[in-house]
């Protein structure tokens, strides 16, 4: 069943409604220049580009983004899930051994890259209409949204169906030696890091993120919540577009390969 966001918006709508509503949302979580970065169409002197602004938006502080959510969530339930997350992200400790924020730091050093560039970013201005964005969403909003726009938008791909369906596609885990920082950049494989802590953990925060939302949102705050994570699709689309035109990529023709990272 596909949603009609604004028909849904207007008037109530079941729980199933709104957990059809957000799946949908996130289906349009895929940008045309994707499949570039992935087959190495983008230089390596100017891959720079999209790591900092990666980094620099939500990646860096994206424990601080998720414990926005958990200071204003009165439920004890959501808290716990919340506070695991801030937790793994902050110190790695439950999986990765590091937090989730230095491990990202190993791409850029291991292809060689200023690391003093991420020390000290100064973001793009669509980056930085992004991350303004984001700090809206989640610091002025309530818990509700800023717990989606973290843990499903933020963390989620246009996959997210795969979690809860288990007929339906599911986000592409290809070896590691075929990530394209690999494949096309000569990356060393040992410098992949974040990539296995995400595969270790991610399979329960994207379970504990559905179950939070989908089960703790008053309906009242529905239509919220979806306005919420459009703004931050239509945010992160144009962001997106503005990183890919900096590093010398062109939109193709034809569109319509998923984003997978």
């Amino acid at each position: 069943m596909k949603c009609d966001l604004d028909d849904l918006a207007a008037g109530g709508m079941t729980r199933e409604e709104f957990q059809e509503a957000l799946l949908t949302i996130m289906e349009q979580k895929i940008h045309w220049a994707w499949p570039l970065f992935e087959s190495g169409k983008v230089t390596k002197e100017k891959l720079h580009l999209h790591l900092e602004s990666e980094y620099g938006t939500y990646v860096r502080d994206f424990p601080i983004l998720v414990a926005r959510a958990y200071v204003q969530c009165p439920h004890a339930e959501v808290r716990r899930e919340l506070i695991e997350n801030i937790y793994e992200e902050e110190t790695g400790a439950l999986a990765a051994g590091k937090p989730h924020g230095e491990l990202f730091l190993l791409y850029p050093q291991g292809l060689g890259m200023d690391i003093q560039r991420f020390r000290n970013l100064t973001l793009m201005p669509s980056a930085a209409e992004f991350r303004e964005k984001l700090n809206r969403l989640t610091l002025n909003e309530g818990w509700e949204l800023a717990a989606a726009v973290t843990t499903l938008f933020l963390e989620g791909t246009s996959f997210e169906r795969g979690e809860l369906d288990p007929l339906a596609a599911k986000r592409p885990t290809p070896p590691l030696t075929e990530h394209p920082l690999v494949k096309h950049y000569d990356l060393d494989i040992r410098q992949l890091e974040l990539t296995r802590a995400h595969r270790k953990v991610e399979g329960s925060h994207r379970a504990a993120a559905w179950r939070t939302i989908v089960n703790f949102v008053n309906p009242d705050q529905y239509a919220h919540v979806l306005w919420g994570m459009k703004e931050a699709l239509d945010a992160w689309l144009t962001y997106r577009d503005d990183v890919a035109h900096q590093c010398g990529l062109c939109r193709p023709a034809i569109d319509g390969v998923r984003n997978t990272e």
